[in-house]
C-alpha cells in the first residue's frame, strides 16, 4: 500500500477514533499486519508498536478537542491514571519478549472474547442494562474501578490494541451513554500509551527497514496520521448523533471485521 493509500485508510482511523474511542487501534494493527507482512515473525510486533504511536497521537488530539464538561467525569481519578500507565508500560515491555504467534493470535482471541461478551451478556446494547435505575445518573455513568486500570493498561499496550475495548464495556455498563463512554476512551488511551510508546521506541527489530524507528514503522503511522488528525479535530467538536443501538452495533462490528483482518492476514 503506498503512502497516499495510508493517508486514505487514516481517515477511517480518524473515524474510529471519533465515534469508537479506538485512536486508531482497531485499525492500524490489521493495516499495519498487511503492509509489513514481508517481516514475518516481526509482523505483529511492529504492528503493535506502530499501533501504539498511531493511537498516543490520536488520544492527544482528541482529548485536547474534547469539551471540558466531558473531560470532568474522569475528575479525581488519580489512581486509575496511575495503574493504566504502570500497566501500559509493562504490557508493552512483555511484548518486546513475546513471540509473534502470541501477539497475532493474541489479538484475534481478545477481540472474539470481547464480541461474545458484548453479544451474550446485558449492559452494552441499552444504557447500563437492568442495573441502572437511577434517573439521575450521570452519562458518565458510575466510572471505571482504579484496580482495573493495570489489567486495561496492560493487555491495551501488549496487544496494540488501546484501552477502549475494555473501557467503552465497563463504562457502558456502569451507565455511560456511548457517546460519552468513547470519548473518554480516548484520554484513557492516551495515559497508556504514553509509556507503551517510551518502550516501543527502543526496541528494535529484527528485520532493518527504512523508516523504521525501534519497532516503530515511522512512515506509516506518519501517513495515517496525516489523514486522521484533521477529522479529529473537526468531528470532535462537532460530534455526530447517533442513536444508542447503532452506536453500540457499530462498535461490535468494527471490532469482528478487525479480528477477522488480522485473522487471516
Amino acid at each position: 500500500m503506498d503512502f497516499l493509500g495510508l493517508v486514505l485508510v487514516g481517515v477511517l482511523v480518524g473515524l474510529s477514533t471519533v465515534l469508537f474511542g479506538f485512536g486508531g487501534g482497531f485499525v492500524t494493527v490489521p493495516i499495519i499486519t498487511l503492509v509489513q507482512a514481508d517481516l514475518g515473525s516481526d509482523t505483529a510486533r511492529v504492528a503493535a508498536a506502530t499501533s501504539a504511536l498511531v493511537m498516543l497521537v490520536n488520544a492527544v488530539v482528541s482529548t485536547i478537542s474534547t469539551k471540558r464538561e466531558t473531560l470532568a467525569h474522569l475528575k479525581g481519578e488519580r489512581w486509575l491514571f496511575i495503574l493504566l500507565a504502570a500497566g501500559g508500560a509493562f504490557g508493552a515491555f512483555c511484548a518486546k519478549f513475546a513471540p509473534e504467534t502470541l501477539l497475532k493470535w493474541g489479538f484475534v482471541i481478545y477481540i472474539a472474547v470481547t464480541a461474545i461478551d458484548l453479544l451474550a451478556r446485558p449492559g452494552f446494547f441499552r444504557r447500563g442494562g437492568a442495573k441502572v435505575r437511577d434517573e439521575h445518573l450521570s452519562d458518565g455513568g458510575r466510572g471505571i474501578v482504579a484496580l482495573f486500570g493495570f489489567p486495561i493498561g496492560g493487555l491495551a499496550s501488549f496487544l496494540g490494541v488501546g484501552g477502549s475495548v475494555m473501557s467503552v464495556p465497563m463504562m457502558r455498563r456502569s451507565g455511560a451513554t456511548m457517546t460519552v463512554a468513547t470519548t473518554l476512551a480516548n484520554p484513557l488511551t492516551l495515559v497508556i500509551m504514553l509509556p507503551a510508546v517510551l518502550v516501543t521506541i527502543t526496541t528494535h527489530a529484527a528485520t532493518e527497514v527504512p523508516g523504521m524507528v525501534g519497532s516503530v514503522d515511522l512512515r506509516s503511522a506518519l501517513a495515517l496520521l496525516i489523514g486522521a488528525i484533521p477529522l479529529i479535530v473537526l468531528l470532535r467538536r462537532r460530534v455526530p448523533k447517533i442513536p444508542e443501538i447503532i452506536h453500540a452495533w457499530g462498535y461490535v462490528i468494527l471490532l469482528i471485521t478487525a479480528g477477522a483482518v488480522v485473522a487471516v492476514s
